[in-house]
């Protein structure tokens, strides 16, 4: 992916991830687990991309299992990583989080690190972390993002309901160009529909944004989750795909309508959604697949799914 990028770090307890942010803008985003983030300035010359004091460097295998654009070129994209490392000079900010037991259990805390910067992602407890980023020009500061700002939008309506964490909207927190969203999905429902796309620049209309899609699945028991993702060629591409998807994995979507992302009854879903484009302005502006954006009209005659809002009642500690 030429703008997108994404790494999720599993880090055991005490162990540490020396990141550098490069041409990139990141978000450190709990999956599981609590994590203490320090945010160094970068030095004149970043030199190698690997830190100081990084013992195993992230490996350019494309660990998760990718759909839709294949492995990342050059480390870009997506990887599935653990790490261990130092952090450089002069702390620009040091960053707690709480995060959360899972990814059903609601809105978590985030960080965000500014581009040029490097950083020391280290878990007491040990946890499992998402690095979503997006190349970028502007340098913004390091922040905290608390859970409680988050805003949760429940979208749809019957079958087609889902909930949505806008960590990063664009009209949520202040990025240079990167965009970010939970999407939460009661299992057999159909989510991401009616299919949308968001390829070429029309404006008002449409903006060009690549996408990077990532899973949890929810087991049913001892059964583990499983789900579907479906991609069509459109106008402005020819991106085709039709997986099926599990915990860890990811479906890259550089164009094309996509959409329905299907949970399997039982199996709730959960996704993460990376985008970056190359529009002067930071927007997210879709259009429907004009064969199925009649779904929408439906809505207002249905209910939301009582299954939501996650966390649901008997979950809740």
């Amino acid at each position: 992916m030429e703008l997108t990028r994404l790494v999720v770090l599993e880090l055991e307890p005490g162990e540490a991830y020396a990141h550098t942010c490069g041409d990139a803008e990141w978000i450190v985003l709990p999956l599981t687990g609590p994590c203490e983030i320090r945010c160094a300035a970068a030095p004149p010359d970043p030199g190698p991309q690997t830190p100081d004091g990084l013992e195993d460097p992230a490996p350019p295998a494309f660990e998760a299992q990718g759909f839709g654009g294949g492995a990342p070129e050059g480390g870009r994209g997506a990887a599935m990583v653990s790490g261990r490392g130092g952090v450089g000079e002069g702390p620009a900010g040091t960053f707690r989080l709480g995060g959360r037991g899972s990814v059903f259990d609601g809105p978590t805390d985030f960080a965000y690190l500014p581009r040029d910067a490097r950083a020391e992602i280290a878990s007491a407890a040990g946890g499992r972390f998402a690095l979503v980023g997006a190349r970028c020009e502007r340098r913004l500061a390091a922040r905290y993002g608390p859970a409680a700002a988050v805003p949760v939008e429940l979208r749809g309506a019957g079958q087609c309901s889902r909930q949505v964490h806008n960590f990063a909207a664009a009209d949520a927190f202040d990025c240079d160009r990167l965009i970010a969203v939970e999407v939460l999905t009661p299992g057999g429902n159909w989510s991401s529909y009616p299919p949308h796309k968001h390829d070429e620049h029309h404006p008002g209309e449409e903006s060009r944004l690549e996408e990077i899609y990532f899973y949890e699945i929810a087991p049913h028991g001892d059964t583990p989750g499983v789900g579907y993702q479906r991609v069509t060629p459109s106008p402005a591409g020819k991106t085709d795909v039709l997986a099926e998807v599990r915990s860890g994995d990811v479906v890259l979507i550089p164009d094309g309508w996509h959409g329905p992302s299907i949970a399997a009854p039982g199996h709730d879903m959960y996704y993460l959604n990376v985008m970056a484009g190359p529009d002067a302005e930071r927007q997210w502006l879709i259009r429907d697949h004009p064969d199925h954006a009649w779904i929408r009209d439906t809505w207002p005659a249905q209910t939301v799914d009582p299954r939501l809002p996650f966390p649901r009642p008997e979950e809740t500690p």
